[in-house]
């Protein structure tokens, strides 16, 4: 039996349903299974993306054609039956179901397994071949309990407080940036958000997610305040004349990749907390297990050794050349265009 998807120049292509899934160049039709820069991209003619994620790839991606699909909801492409399915990772992402001549694929776009308030949770979709992600596929990626790592946030920013230092934690502006904010106690201090995690942020507070308030810089009027706060940036923001406003700080990265001594030297940050909102070793093995696919095909990360270890314990395992980038390590151009608008810093 032929695959029901394909790599072609585009992107990864159902054939009989004649769409793409996350598409890297234009097409006629794409479903987007979140809306990260690598995922989500501009220049399609007709989007399609969960629901609850579709302000989120509005704000984004601007006034493009996109039509929301409920979790669960089914559509017809040509006889392919297509559903999706809560991947955990951010605000309305999804992986894809497709169903077509007796066999199921379901391709995951990026998951994660940790409790998440801020999105939907994964849901294992039973299925006989079952595209995943490898961002973190290696052995020693595990990840701390995220109550762990909000206590270790906060013990972090109460302390800078106490010592008269703002805190800046540098992450990632869609997604990281709103299940850090989750999980930070206001009573420590204002909390301010760069400009470009601030538009997501309110995206997701219209979208129903509760998040603690937030302000930009520039409306904080009493300039002490800022030395109890919390600031929320993207990376690109590191060393950029906005910091200057903030006088003497304490600053810290949020990422998976922190995980490693050489990530963190790198970063030059004070602090560096092992946080992703994608699946780790463990959670990629759960979830493949929960699919009961016989087949798995790895995609964007550490895929030869993925491949290696499913063949070893019994998978029929191949891997996908695909375009997709990390998101963990993305500053994104929404943080630069954001920046900018916020002006210069003041003297």
């Amino acid at each position: 039996m032929a695959d029901m998807v394909v790599v072609r120049k585009e992107g990864l292509y159902c054939v009989p349903g004649q769409f793409y899934i996350d598409p890297w160049r234009p097409v006629e039709r794409a479903i987007i299974t979140h809306a990260h820069a690598d995922h989500a991209r501009v220049g399609h003619r007709h989007y399609l993306c969960a629901a609850s994620g579709v302000a989120v790839l509005r704000a984004r991606l601007g006034p493009v054609s996109i039509q929301g699909l409920a979790y669960g909801e089914t559509v017809d492409h040509h006889g392919v039956t297509v559903s999706l399915h809560p991947a955990g990772h951010v605000l309305g992402s999804a992986q894809v179901r497709m169903e077509h001549g007796g066999q199921v694929w379901v391709a995951s776009g990026d998951y994660k397994l940790q409790p998440d308030p801020t999105c939907a949770p994964f849901e294992p979709v039973r299925c006989d071949t079952f595209i995943t992600e490898s961002t973190f596929g290696l052995p020693i990626y595990r990840w701390q309990a995220p109550q762990e790592i909000n206590d270790e946030i906060n013990q972090w920013w109460r302390r800078n407080a106490a010592e008269g230092r703002t805190s800046v934690l540098f992450c990632y502006a869609f997604g990281k940036a709103q299940r850090i904010l989750a999980g930070l106690d206001a009573a420590i201090g204002p909390i301010i958000c760069h400009g470009a995690a601030q538009v997501l942020t309110q995206v997701y507070r219209e979208s129903g997610v509760a998040l603690p308030a937030t302000v930009m810089v520039g409306d904080v009027t009493d300039k002490a305040a800022l030395k109890t706060a919390m600031v929320i940036a993207p990376p690109s923001a590191a060393g950029s004349p906005w910091m200057k406003r903030f006088g003497d700080y304490s600053d810290a990265f949020a990422s998976g990749w922190m995980l490693l001594r050489g990530a963190r030297r790198r970063r030059g940050v004070d602090r560096g907390f092992v946080l992703s909102d994608h699946a780790d070793w463990p959670g990629l093995m759960q979830a493949i297990t929960a699919t009961q696919a016989e087949r798995i095909i790895v995609t964007h990360g550490s895929i030869p050794v993925m491949v290696r270890w499913l063949q070893q314990n019994g998978w029929q395992a191949g891997g996908f050349d695909t375009e997709y980038g990390d998101d963990e390590a993305d500053d994104g151009a929404d943080a630069a265009s954001a920046t900018a608008q916020e002006g210069a810093p003041h003297a």
